[in-house]
């Protein structure tokens, strides 16, 4: 009877009860959810509602993102994605020494309501193709921190309305899945692009209606303030507090992002549900259509749009673009999308795009640069590598031609070592071959698209 019983206790395996199945679903759905801020619980109610009514709105979450272990994670994150100090020129590792100090009193302000955000520092970083700079707003680490918490509370809440069509920004999404997207629509027969621009949008956004749409989904007093409260943050530049502005979310904020999908997620749903294929990365985005007429609905829609909250198009940036026409193109996300003499559609790094990455390698190559070849192009190849990953899908004729440019660079600086004048050309292809600077370890865009092409590599 004994060998029976244990017989039959190694055949009855442990069975894993309904719910905790259902909660392990919810929670991998939800991973990338702040663990520390979402509790299963919370998800399961996210997902199905509360009590049966699935359109409610959140309470105490400002509490919740105000806990240690939602602040201490909030600035992991902070310190590893680095960046400058702001105005009161603390820097993360500065932050840091004090640490457990810094978060205990923010966690004490915030949750009192006494949590005001310090002036954003104003800086500006060159625009390709443009001789006016793109103005930047970097908050305080302390300020980046508590945003990072803010955006672990409102995250998921919002990203369960967005549409598909929104890339930018995103958990789990990315540029690479919008310009896919773009490409197989093109390759379906999407033959008119209305290729758009929404002119400072993150600078020209409304306060009071952006407010508008968190509240219909937030009903925490305290964190809506907080919001509220980045949105008005004066700006410092030349040692002169300017603002607080009535409008506009500063780029290079942690909470920028989110705000600006929030804004445009109504017009994502309304060019969804006309039909129309709209796909957008962030403040980017390009609407793709069969026909003549379908493009001209989609201009009027956006027009209609934009005026009616607060934005405005482009008037020079937007137009509507026929595919089927040689030589016609757009660019979107640092890609351009061309129609070839040959008739192909065809994928090229664009014009700004390829600017900046001349401009990066020539601060590297200059003729009188003092470094050993060998050091020289290991900081080109930080470069190289960085932008090829990016635009491996662009023309193998677009990355062969700026490989031949790159070596170019690299032969003038050896002819001026060998007292000659001028840039690399004619003899010189002879005295350093392509095969010298392969020696010497240059990569080489061409060779790395030959290769990931190959057949044995699928």
């Amino acid at each position: 009877m004994n060998a029976e019983r244990k017989d039959s206790m190694k055949e009855q395996k442990p069975e894993v009860p309904e719910t905790a199945k259902q909660v392990s679903e919810v929670r991998s759905r939800w991973e990338w959810a702040e663990s520390s801020v979402w509790t299963n619980r919370m998800l399961e109610a996210l997902e199905k509602g509360i009590d049966g009514v699935k359109e409610t709105k959140w309470f105490s979450l400002l509490d919740k993102a105000g806990k240690p272990e939602a602040l201490m994670s909030a600035y992991m994150k902070t310190a590893r994605n680095k960046g400058a100090a702001g105005v009161d020129n603390v820097t993360v590792p500065r932050f840091a020494k004090n640490l457990n100090k810094h978060l205990d009193r923010m966690r004490e302000q915030m949750l009192e309501g006494e949590y005001y955000p310090s002036p954003v520092r104003r800086s500006y970083i060159d625009k390709a193709g443009a001789k006016e700079k793109r103005p930047l707003g970097i908050p305080t680490v302390r300020d980046r921190i508590a945003q990072t918490a803010v955006r672990y509370a409102m995250e998921p809440i919002f990203e369960k309305e967005f549409a598909e069509s929104s890339y930018g920004f995103r958990p789990g999404k990315g540029c690479k899945d919008a310009l896919r997207e773009v490409d197989n629509s093109l390759k379906k027969g999407f033959r008119y692009v209305v290729d758009a621009d929404l002119r400072k949008c993150f600078d020209n956004i409304p306060h009071d209606r952006l407010l508008e749409r968190i509240e219909e989904k937030v009903a925490d007093g305290k964190l809506l303030e907080l919001v509220r409260r980045f949105l008005k943050q004066s700006i410092m530049e030349d040692g002169v507090a300017k603002g607080p502005e009535e409008e506009g979310t500063p780029q290079g904020a942690t909470l920028s992002p989110l705000l600006c999908n929030i804004y445009l997620n109504p017009l994502d749903h309304l060019m969804g549900n006309a039909g129309l294929r709209m796909i957008r990365y962030a403040d980017d985005l390009v609407v793709l259509c069969h026909t003549a007429e379908e493009a001209e609905h989609a201009m009027e829609l956006l027009e209609k749009w934009t005026v009616a909250n607060g934005l405005e198009l482009h008037p020079e940036k937007t137009d509507t673009v026929d595919m089927a026409e040689q030589g016609s193109h757009f660019d979107f996300l640092g890609y351009r999308f061309k129609r070839t003499r040959k008739g192909k559609l065809d994928r090229f790094p664009s014009p700004k795009s390829e600017k900046r990455f001349r401009q990066k390698l020539q601060r590297e190559t200059k003729r009188n640069n003092g470094c050993s070849l060998e050091e020289i192009v290991r900081r080109c190849n930080r470069i190289i590598r960085g932008w090829f990953e990016y635009f491996k899908h662009a023309s193998k004729w677009s990355l062969r031609s700026l490989d031949r440019w790159v070596r170019m660079r690299l032969r003038s600086i050896l002819r001026k070592r060998s007292n000659r004048r001028g840039r690399g050309r004619g003899g010189d292809h002879q005295r350093w071959p392509n095969a010298y600077f392969a020696n010497a370890g240059l990569f080489s865009m061409y060779a790395a698209w030959q290769e990931a092409s190959s057949p044995q590599r699928g």
